[in-house]
């Protein structure tokens, strides 16, 4: 069976688990028993003959078949907040006939199957399939169990369940499939209602216990109100999810006015009942008292546990705590040493920015000076060095050397040009024709030394420059030789 699927149940995280729980299985009750004797005696019980017919026309007394009958449903709401309403109970009535019957709700381990079901009211009366549908009822199922097997194992198994299920200790379980659901809706005062379920309402599925919810909605107890219900088998199970699921051994119900199949609840008037009863009670008290004492050893040991966390975490606070201590010394002391070494670095940056500046000024002056004495060199006067210095203050030096390089020569150019012009005639003459004997030029200073001969000065006119006789001996020509020299180094040589 497939269930409807709405946006809503989507949104919420639960649409496939929604879809894939699409059965049900319910815990009953269930009667042993064996012999034509207990269908005759339940059906000489009921007023309705037509049920009395349809139960005494079973197959009994089959020697190979162990025969079981239990409460397979009842109308109500369920302690899994799954309620079976009338009218879909009703119109599966008769769907558990000829199902199977198996061990533990495996499908692949079948030991029996059903044989058929009918319907009593809650007062105990058989309801016929052609009746009215009453408003309270519950559905009995009847069962039979594989007892002959050829395999020895097998045989050895079923005896051992049978011998099990008369002393007790096994119970059944209905298996319910539904194709959709509706909102069983109930309050404190005893209002109840069932609310459609559609893309609207959906929001409420998972507020249902069987989805993750708390089964309840702003003050309203909210169960699941199945749908479109086939039963689809029964289980043989261990442990009941309902007291209700205990098989008895005989006859374990009268059909009388004091007859209750309610959920949850029931009459049982034998001593084998009894004792089932309080066995179930006695294991129930001592369930209770066994949880009582693991939730007081988990308390402690959760107490234990909790302990040894805060001191473990109160030790690591305290060293955390030393350590920031420790952290928070190193801080200080680096902080201090940032500032002293700030300190240091501000003074070596003062000292530094002094000790440059004396060295410019030194440099500037160093420049000044030299500077200076090139100017002089040049033949400037001394009385316009500053405002000469201040003038090429912004040139490069470079630029400067190249300057006073060019005056030094333009002056040098100057006075050889004018020393040259105040030669005697015929002591250029002499200049002019051993330049061009030796094929080269020399510097006018050395040209004139060299051809100051005797033969030359005999044809020198006599002036204040020549400072000779017009007739010389060896000593004035040496002497007058002498003259020129002087001449030369003081008017061509000298840079004045």
């Amino acid at each position: 069976m497939t269930i409807k699927i709405f946006q809503n149940e989507i949104n919420d995280g639960i649409g496939e688990l929604v879809k894939s729980t699409a059965s049900v299985a319910y815990c009953s009750q269930a009667t042993t028993f064996k012999g034509q004797q207990f269908s005759e005696k339940l059906a000489s019980a009921m007023e309705n003959t037509k049920v009395a017919e349809k139960i005494l026309a079973e197959n009994k007394d089959q020697i190979d078949l162990y025969y079981l009958e239990s409460v397979l449903v009842s109308c109500g709401w369920n302690k899994n907040d799954d309620v079976f309403q009338a009218e879909p109970t009703w119109a599966a009535r008769n769907t558990p006939e000829d199902k199977q019957f198996n061990f533990m709700h495996d499908e692949n381990d079948i030991i029996g199957h059903i044989t058929g079901s009918y319907v009593l009211t809650k007062d105990g009366k058989a309801v016929a399939d052609n009746d009215p549908m009453p408003e309270d009822f519950d559905i009995i199922t009847q069962a039979v169990l594989y007892n002959s097997w050829t395999n020895s194992e097998n045989r050895e198994r079923m005896d051992k369940i049978i011998a099990e299920i008369e002393d007790g200790k096994w119970y059944v379980s209905m298996e319910c499939l539904f194709a959709g659901f509706d909102y069983a809706l109930s309050n404190e005062s005893g209002s109840k209602k069932v609310l459609a379920r559609n893309e609207d309402s959906s929001f409420l599925t998972k507020h249902l216990r069987v989805y993750g919810g708390t089964g309840e909605y702003e003050g309203y107890k909210i169960g699941r109100a199945l749908n479109n219900i086939s039963f689809s088998g029964k289980g043989l199970v261990s442990k009941p999810a309902n007291p209700r699921s205990i098989i008895l051994k005989s006859m374990a119900f009268k059909l009388d006015d004091d007859s209750k199949f309610d959920i949850g609840e029931l009459n049982m008037s034998d001593n084998v009942a009894e004792k089932q009863l309080a066995e179930v009670r006695q294991e129930l008290t001592s369930a209770k008292a066994e949880n009582e004492a693991i939730k007081a050893k988990i308390e402690e040991a959760k107490d234990k546990e909790f302990a040894s966390k805060v001191e473990a975490f109160e030790a690591t606070v305290e060293e955390k705590d030393a350590s920031i201590a420790e952290l928070e010394e190193s801080v200080k002391s680096t902080q201090a040493r940032v500032a002293e070494l700030q300190d240091a670095l501000a003074k070596s940056q003062e000292d530094l920015s002094v000790a440059t500046k004396e060295m410019d000024d030194m440099k500037k002056k160093e420049k000044m000076e030299k500077r200076k004495a090139a100017l002089v060199e040049a033949g400037f006067d001394q009385e316009d060095l500053d405002e000469t210095l201040a003038a090429f203050d912004a040139v490069q030096d470079e630029a400067f050397d190249l300057v006073v390089a060019k005056v030094l020569k333009a002056k040098k150019d100057k006075k050889e040009d004018e020393a040259e012009a105040a030669l005697p005639p015929a002591l250029k003459e002499a200049i002019e024709k051993k330049k061009e004997k030796e094929g080269e030029a020399k510097p006018k200073a050395e040209e004139a030394e060299a051809e100051v001969t005797p033969e030359l000065l005999e044809n020198v006119e006599t002036s204040e420059a020549t400072l000779v006789d017009s007739t010389p001996d060896v000593d004035e020509v040496e002497s007058t030789r002498a003259s020129i020299a002087d001449w030369l180094s003081s008017n061509v040589l000298s840079t004045k």
